[in-house]
């Protein structure tokens, strides 16, 4: 697991954006159920730079392309870099794992999944199960795991996947989620320092306790999926993204952003995709 260090501002917060799900084209024109996806990702994009909430650095978490291809990534990565931060990514199920990484690493964006510094680590994990839309952690991705939280125990630890680890209720979503979730959950339970578990995915927000850990979900930067919905279901919310402050003491503080209403309407009338 490739670690890079973790930086942090003079008061020792260290500020984080989630960017997620953003399913980019080859075609910059070309739409996902009535979102122009590379338009909402650029409007998210021009939206963070507008705020006044300082950040480090900027987690994508997972299914940056829709269609698999290299000119997808290309785009990801022109327009994030723009940002001027540093970018760790993860896969997410509709990624192609070895396309992503070489044109993201080609465009500067390293495949580092383990950031390490004076109060945290954040640990970046693929539980990408290529070719299906549910998820799982491999034993190598779980051994890596307990050997970083065993390598740190007086850091506190944020957990990044793609996929989620608890039913947030949407009956048909969470058919698609971590199948091996309570092999993560009993490691997790062995490890005191884990404050948050931090993922995509579900393309809506999620914020519950659970033994102590904050399992958190965010939005896409496109379309929405209806909360708590029993069949497929756009919901009418605006892309948006997460802002997270981690605090040297373990606290953690984040709040959930999003694009003016009625800025990117999808076809409610979508069964599916």
């Amino acid at each position: 697991m490739e670690t890079c260090t973790l930086s942090n501002t003079n008061d020792g917060i260290v500020r984080l954006l989630q960017i997620s799900d953003t399913h980019l084209f080859a075609d910059a024109g070309r739409d996902l159920l009535g979102i122009a996806t590379a338009d909402s990702f650029q409007a998210v994009l021009d939206a963070i730079t507008e705020l006044p909430q300082p950040y480090d650095v900027v987690l994508a978490t997972g299914d940056l392309s829709q269609d698999h291809s290299a000119a997808s990534y290309q785009c990801f990565a022109r327009r994030v870099t723009a940002l001027n931060k540093p970018v760790h990514w993860l896969p997410g199920n509709h990624d192609h794992r070895v396309l992503m990484q070489n044109e993201l690493q080609v465009a500067g964006i390293h495949p580092e999944m383990r950031l390490v510094g004076d109060h945290w680590q954040i640990i970046l994990l693929d539980s990408q199960v290529y070719g299906t839309p549910h998820g799982w952690l491999s034993h190598l991705q779980l051994e890596q795991l307990e050997a970083a939280l065993l390598q740190y125990p007086e850091k506190h630890a944020l957990i990044c996947l793609h996929h989620h680890t608890f039913p947030i209720g949407s009956i048909w979503l969470d058919q698609h989620d971590l199948k091996n979730a309570n092999d993560f959950v009993t490691l997790l339970s062995r490890h005191p320092q884990v404050k948050a578990v931090l993922c995509g995915h579900v393309h809506q927000e999620y914020d519950q306790m659970h033994q102590g850990i904050r399992f958190l979900t965010s939005p896409s930067t496109c379309i929405q999926f209806k909360p708590l919905s029993v069949d497929f279901s756009l919901d009418t919310m605006s892309p948006g993204w997460r802002y997270l402050q981690l605090y040297p003491d373990g606290r953690l503080a984040t709040q959930v952003w999003r694009l003016d209403p009625g800025q990117f309407v999808p076809d409610l009338k979508s069964t599916g995709y």
